[in-house]
């Protein structure tokens, strides 16, 4: 491992909801750089993974271990102010005050001050989002892609190096996908670690690597653009 990189790893995260195993022993693990694409079926435990990584909701077992130079690890579902720090969560839904302007959103998760809000609509990840585009427009009167890429924007303030995104292209037209696929991009190449859960063929094709999870378990698969036998494995 370089210097300034790190690496996770989620090992044996088990979950259940009464007698139901959701999740039963999910292991894998991520280098800087790279974009984990979950994939599945809906209702395969996709957004409760991702919910346990983020600190949403507890596991009945298993770790998510933070790894920089050499040692043992530090486990993000134990040290929350850690995780807090390190990680940004991109749920499905977007965690916006539909009254207020895309701008006073944003001031309310940029803590830094306007200089550091400025500078992000002008060069930063704000811009690349393209969320200068409607600063001024009530989060009521944006489309589901504007609040999606506002959402992320305000899901990156704290410049998380681990980012966690449930479906974010989800009912998204072309262009606002391309977009998340930029940042995306963009973000793994500064040496940060993405894990997506998506159903979106653009946002798989982009992903380092590739994790289906099926019947609470995970495993590797190799997406080399054949749909048909992606799906014949979710």
């Amino acid at each position: 491992m370089g210097e300034g990189s790190m690496a996770i790893s989620v090992r044996h995260i088990r979950k259940h909801y009464r007698k139901a195993a959701v999740l039963r022993n999910v292991s894998f693990e991520a280098e800087s750089g790279s974009c984990i694409g979950i994939l599945g079926k809906n209702g395969c435990g996709k957004s409760t993974l991702l919910s346990i990584l983020s600190g949403i909701l507890r596991p009945d077992e298993g770790e998510f271990l933070l790894h920089r130079g050499q040692g043992t690890g530090i486990d993000l579902l134990h040290d929350q102010a850690l995780r807090a720090s390190l990680v940004g969560y991109v749920p499905q839904s977007t965690p916006l005050l539909e009254e207020l302007t895309a701008l006073d959103n944003l001031r309310l998760w940029y803590q830094a001050g306007r200089k550091g809000l400025a500078e992000e609509l002008s060069t930063g990840v704000l811009k690349l989002l393209r969320v200068d585009e409607f600063l001024r427009v009530p989060v009521s009167r944006l489309s589901g892609g504007m609040k999606k890429r506002l959402s992320i924007g305000c899901s990156v303030a704290h410049h998380p190096k681990i980012l966690l995104l449930d479906e974010p292209g989800a009912a998204l037209d072309l262009v606002c996908k391309e977009i998340i696929v930029e940042y995306l991009k963009d973000f793994c190449d500064k040496g940060g670690i993405a894990i997506m859960a998506s159903h979106e063929i653009p946002e798989i094709a982009s992903c380092t690597d590739t994790l289906i999870l099926r019947d609470g378990e995970i495993y590797p698969y190799s997406y080399a653009g054949d749909v048909e036998d992606l799906v014949s494995h979710l």
